[in-house]
């Protein structure tokens, strides 16, 4: 078990949803203490209102300094300029992001500092803030996002593959393409915050007022929807089966036009987490729709295994992390295998949270991924800790 240790965190916003960069640093934070650096930009800026307000944003997180935002857990928000293409910008970042890092480890007198980066673009400072040991965890393939500065964060991917002690890799794509990069980089598959997810399967946890009342079956899907989420595949259905319901649980961050005048479409949009078990009860089978391109087929969708958790049936796109649940999974490219698939289920009776499908995941647990990424790590501390030692001694040898 990893304990008693200080970890400098590169990651997403800590006020975001729980994906796998929390679930993970929540449960490390139980044993040992974490500062969590909030999101580095992998995207290019635009000049639109939206890079406005997460400037003002970022700002004003700035000034509140390092603060606690969970127990063991504190949250800085550096200033650092999203332009990866300058060099001279890269080296006004890297000056920056020392001192202020420098001074927030200072101030919660870190020591024996272990950094765990999610991210590429913390590839310039990472290294050089005195660390024992540099993990990088590989979720995606970040240079694949449709906003990503492709070149550059290709670049910076590259450097911090080089510099990690130990690479983390989310999917066997992922495995498959950083490896020849770092020899030690291992697969570690995502977990489930699983007793949150079961919820939906007991009888005490309610249905969300939404959702009572539609026509069944209600086709569900929860997460946010971006670019990667196949909405064509989504209209088709519910134009074919207008009889039929599609709930669609999610912040949106690409046009949903297509869909808003789909009347049994329902934009429910953005619900906390805590709310999403009454709205997966309340689902008949989940959707699954991705568009296929290089950044899908090396992801590891998180909600895959918080569906099964739940107890549901899911229809999703053959992608290889998805398709490794073939049997629990019903695999459908297009509109018409969805709607095939979803028949057969229906004429099955296999709808609704089940017990019996949730119990398949319960291995899969966040709590069982981190005592393996642990594991990991105390070995990759212990290797380095035996090649300093060598190093000394042969130091002394020849002096």
């Amino acid at each position: 078990m990893l304990t008693g240790r200080d970890i400098l965190c590169f990651a997403n916003d800590w006020a975001g949803d729980p994906l796998s960069k929390k679930q993970v640093m929540l449960r490390l934070g139980q044993n040992n203490r974490i500062l969590w650096v909030n999101s580095l930009h992998n995207r290019r800026p635009r000049f639109a209102k939206k890079d406005a307000r997460r400037v003002a944003q970022k700002l004003g997180e700035f000034f509140q300094g390092t603060r606690l935002v969970h127990p063991n857990i504190w949250q800085v928000t550096p200033l650092y300029v999203p332009f990866l293409r300058s060099s001279s910008i890269r080296r006004f970042n890297r000056f920056v992001l020392r001192v202020q890092l420098r001074y927030a480890m200072w101030r919660l007198k870190f020591r024996g500092m272990i950094t765990f980066t999610f991210s590429p673009t913390s590839a310039d400072v990472v290294g050089t803030l005195g660390e024992e040991l540099i993990v990088y965890h590989c979720v995606d393939e970040y240079s694949s996002f449709s906003d990503a500065a492709f070149e550059e964060v290709e670049l910076a991917e590259q450097l911090l593959l080089k510099k990690a002690d130990l690479v983390l890799a989310s999917s066997t794509p992922l495995l498959e393409k950083k490896r020849p990069f770092n020899n030690q980089t291992h697969l570690v598959l995502h977990g489930v915050d699983y007793e949150h997810f079961h919820r939906a399967v007991e009888e005490a946890t309610p249905v969300a007022p939404e959702l009572c009342g539609l026509p069944r079956p209600i086709l569900g899907f929860h997460g946010l929807l971006a670019d990667w989420v196949d909405l064509r595949v989504i209209a088709e259905i519910a134009q074919k089966r207008p009889q039929w319901s599609i709930v669609l649980v999610g912040r949106a961050d690409t046009d949903l036009a297509m869909l808003g005048n789909l009347p049994n479409v329902r934009l429910l949009g953005h619900r906390s987490y805590v709310q999403l078990p009454t709205y997966l009860k309340g689902f008949d089978i989940a959707l699954l729709p991705f568009v296929q391109n290089e950044l899908t087929r090396n992801a590891n969708p998180l909600k895959l295994r918080e569906y099964l958790a739940a107890g549901l049936p899911v229809v999703g796109t053959p992608l290889p992390e998805v398709a490794r649940f073939d049997g629990l999974v019903s695999l459908a490219a297009t509109a018409e295998e969805y709607i095939h698939c979803i028949e057969e289920l229906l004429a099955r009776g296999q709808i609704g949270p089940s017990s019996e499908r949730s119990n398949q995941v319960a291995s899969e647990s966040w709590e069982r991924k981190v005592i393996e990424i642990e594991h990991l790590v105390c070995e990759a501390l212990s290797v380095k800790t035996e090649r300093e030692v060598r190093r000394m001694e042969h130091l002394r040898e020849i002096s």
